[in-house]
């Protein structure tokens, strides 16, 4: 599918804790809360509809795994999800999150300098071990698919 309009993303996944994702996605991301029950509650991820639903098979200190597989010189966790910001607001973030002292896997940096699809971009995991990555173009039209 190649059409270029784009709508909000809705993505799932599951935490231990939503007290925790509440202070994560909310108190450091800065991600406004939607919809919520018990068992599950909505955020507003840069205009996306992101949710975070419990899965008690966790307990209280269960963390999913993550494989790395390399990318530039560097260990990616995947699955991973995430947004892609403008530069001024991957900027805003990556500053926001060194505040909160976040633990990065992967630092804020620019992946493929001076080449096709050249990116600014960050990796970090959720108290679950959800990762996500926050990254930005310079032109994101024309690098966003570049080969």
């Amino acid at each position: 599918m190649n059409d270029t309009s784009l709508t909000p993303f809705h993505v799932a996944v599951q935490v231990r804790d939503l007290a925790e994702a509440r202070a994560f996605y909310g108190g450091v991301l800065g991600c406004s809360e939607g919809r919520s029950a018990d068992a599950w509650v909505d955020f507003n991820l840069f205009g996306h509809q992101f949710v975070c639903h419990v899965n008690p098979e966790l307990g209280p200190a269960g963390r999913l795994a993550s494989h790395y597989n390399p990318v530039d010189g560097h260990g990616v966790p995947v699955p991973h999800f995430g947004v892609v910001l403008t530069m001024d607001a991957w900027t805003e973030l990556a500053d926001r999150l060194r505040a909160a002292d976040v633990q990065f896997v992967i630092e804020p940096y620019t992946r493929f300098a001076g080449e096709p699809g050249e990116q600014a971009t960050m990796f970090l995991l959720d108290p679950t071990g959800n990762a996500l990555e926050f990254k930005a173009f310079a032109d994101i039209d024309g690098q966003l698919f570049a080969t």
